[in-house]
């Protein structure tokens, strides 16, 4: 229910219990008051403007408030730490965390399963954008006998505030490792990815053990609001940027206004393979000079030579507004596969030829500045 005073300073919309829709934030264009598809905490402040209700079924608001309403966060305890929590819990003392909600991320015809995976920590392991969880699967290790699983790592796909935006959650991306037999082409069940089978079969009320948080390599820098940061990502690697662009274009987040531009290039399969994309179209509408968002389909588009599309190609597409932006002082940030790597650092390497530089010398020198970030796996 939907309730508005003239006294009150704000309107706030209750969460809705649909995690899928809470997920993908606003899906309507229009802002109704009296459709219940968009859920997340909306507080719109209507002390400037109580003139505007002229009757009860008409709300104005200035134009920002009107187009771009951010989601209202907590706790903002959450701001204060100087440092990012690391390593809160470590894999022989691991914290038992309960499984929220797994949903399949993907269309029928991409090529396997990614699952979005919401973790309830209530609170108790907090992290920053871009740090890592572990997670230690059930059962015991085969290379130790009567020892639990090794740990293994998985990016945070949440802002630090969850997909509930109240701190008690963190959200992971998950691709389920499927094993096919390369002489029968059947699946082989006993060679199958462990945790990310039970992760992608895990029901809500599931306990799951987690260690960490950790990593700092991928932390968003936020020194500068007004900086540039491109992110590159193939499949899952999209993980923290889904934390970044979070926080800049659907969070309010009191002392961090994002005002520089977000450029994200995903590289996947096919646009059933895409993920998160809803999001990311919305803040594309809603932020046209903040956020630009470029998809490698590699089996659906072809690059300038007639092959296949990589984000690669996308970049050599646009490397000379790249290489601009880095020598600004950009931000590049690279996280999958670590087969993605190679192919970039070809394609850099002969874009900077092309532009009588080395390479090896600029990488040193985005190395030396911190803006050149990699989390590959």
């Amino acid at each position: 229910m939907f309730h508005l005073t003239l006294s009150q300073a704000a309107v706030t919309v209750p969460v809705g219990s649909d995690l899928s829709l809470r997920r993908s934030a606003f899906k309507a264009p229009n802002l109704n008051f009296r459709d219940k598809s968009w859920a997340p905490v909306l507080t719109l402040d209507l002390k400037a403007n109580s003139s505007c209700l002229r009757s009860r079924n008409v709300v104005c608001m200035s134009v920002q408030q009107a187009s771009v309403p951010k989601v209202s966060v907590s706790p903002l305890e959450l701001e204060d730490a100087e440092e990012p929590p690391l390593n809160l819990y470590k894999p022989k003392e691991p914290y038992t965390a309960t499984i929220v909600s797994v949903e399949r991320l993907v269309g029928p015809k991409a090529p396997g399963e990614t699952c979005h995976i919401v973790i309830d920590h209530g609170g108790n392991v907090p992290y920053w954008e871009g740090q890592s969880y572990g997670v230690i699967p059930p059962g015991e290790n085969p290379k130790k006998p009567g020892a639990p699983h090794n740990v293994r790592l998985y990016s945070i796909a949440s802002t630090r505030y969850g997909d509930s935006f109240d701190g008690k959650t963190a959200s992971l991306c998950v691709r389920r490792a499927v094993y096919y037999d390369p002489e029968t082409g059947k699946e082989d069940p006993s060679k199958n990815g462990v945790c990310s089978n039970f992760l992608c079969d895990s029901k809500p009320g599931d306990k799951i053990k987690i260690t960490g948080p950790s990593g700092k390599i991928m932390l968003l820098p936020e020194d500068d609001p007004n900086a540039t940061h491109i992110m590159i990502a193939t499949g899952t690697g999209v993980a923290p940027y889904r934390g970044y662009l979070r926080r800049m274009f659907m969070e309010s987040v009191p002392n961090y206004k994002f005002g520089g531009l977000a450029w994200l290039f995903l590289g996947v399969a096919n646009s059933d393979s895409l993920l998160y994309d809803e999001e990311f179209s919305k803040y594309l509408k809603d932020y046209p000079n903040n956020f630009r968002y470029d998809r490698a389909l590699s089996r659906e588009q072809k690059n300038k030579n007639g092959g296949k599309m990589y984000v690669q190609d996308k970049i050599e597409e646009y490397s000379d507004e790249i290489f601009k932006l880095l020598d600004n002082g950009a931000h590049i940030y690279f996280c999958g596969l670590k087969g993605m790597m190679p192919g970039i650092q070809d394609t850099l390497k002969r874009v900077a030829e092309q532009r009588g530089e080395s390479w090896e010398e600029k990488l040193s020198q985005l190395k030396k500045n911190k803006q050149w970030h990699v989390e590959v796996y």
